[in-house]
Formats: C-alpha cells, structure tokens, sequence
C-alpha cells in the first residue's frame, strides 16, 4: 500500500489491488503453469498474488524466481532444490519498488467446482451447466431426456 501511494507505477496499484481481492479472486497457480508462463522469460521474477501448488505431472522444475503469498511446502521445496528462489512481497518491494523485470501471473479463477453449476440450465440446447443432483444413483435423474431407451436423449 504504501509503494502504490508514494510510486505512481501501474505494477503496484494493480499488486495493491489483488491483494485486497477475495480469497475466490485469488485462486492458486500450479508449479507446471508456472513454469509454462516463465518460459523464455530468463532472468525475470514471477509474481502471483496468492499461492503456488505443488505439480506433480510436471517432472522437472526450471530454475525460477518467483514471488507469491504462499507456497505449499512441496513447491516450495521443488522450487529451491532446483535452484531458484521463493520471495515474499516485502522483499520483492526491496529488488524491484516499480514491479521492473516482473512478470505478474495469476490462477485461474473458474476453475472452481462450483463454477460448473453456473450459467443456462441444465438440459437446456447448448448448456454445459452442471445439474445438482442429490445422488449419482440408478433412481436419481436418469429418466426421460437421460438416456436412449427412455424416449429420448437430450
């Protein structure tokens, strides 16, 4: 906050910004996106406002810099085995007070689960909205519009 007063750089309005975002506007950014992001981008510093997950699909983590909220502890720990450095916002301030040689990231935000159940109904032509459902079971909404032998299948 006190960066984004006294600077009049874009980088730490928008850093203020995020920071101030609820934790559902601050979803977690894999390690194997991470890296996808930083590739040849050498010599810069990755900033997520929020926490970066461990991945472990991705085999061999690249030597990153990389400032975040958090890390879960196996990310952190990969990050570092490979060399690179896990900052905190503080210290990032102290290298870079104008967000200069930054890359700013951030997780994807509808990827939650309870994204899937939002937008058209359920049924309706064009709708991939998932419909809530009270069970999974043989009696539970597997009638007409469900399947072939039913009548129909929408």
């Amino acid at each position: 906050r006190f960066l984004a007063r006294r600077t009049d750089s874009k980088f730490n309005k928008v850093i203020l910004k995020r920071l101030n975002m609820t934790r559902k506007s601050r979803p977690p950014l894999s390690l194997s996106k991470l890296a996808k992001f930083m590739t040849n981008k050498e010599g810069k510093i990755a900033v997520v406002v929020g926490t970066v997950t461990d991945d472990k699909r991705l085999f061999d983590v690249p030597k990153l810099t990389v400032c975040a909220l958090r890390f879960t502890e196996t990310a952190r720990k990969r990050i570092m085995k490979a060399g690179g450095e896990c900052l905190t916002f503080d210290k990032l301030a102290l290298r870079s007070p104008l967000g200069k040689g930054t890359v700013l990231l951030r997780g994807p935000v509808k990827a939650r689960e309870a994204e899937r159940y939002f937008g058209k109904a359920p049924g309706v032509p064009g709708s991939h909205t998932k419909q809530r459902v009270r069970s999974k079971g043989r009696k539970f909404e597997k009638a007409r519009g469900k399947r072939k032998s039913r009548g129909y299948k929408a």
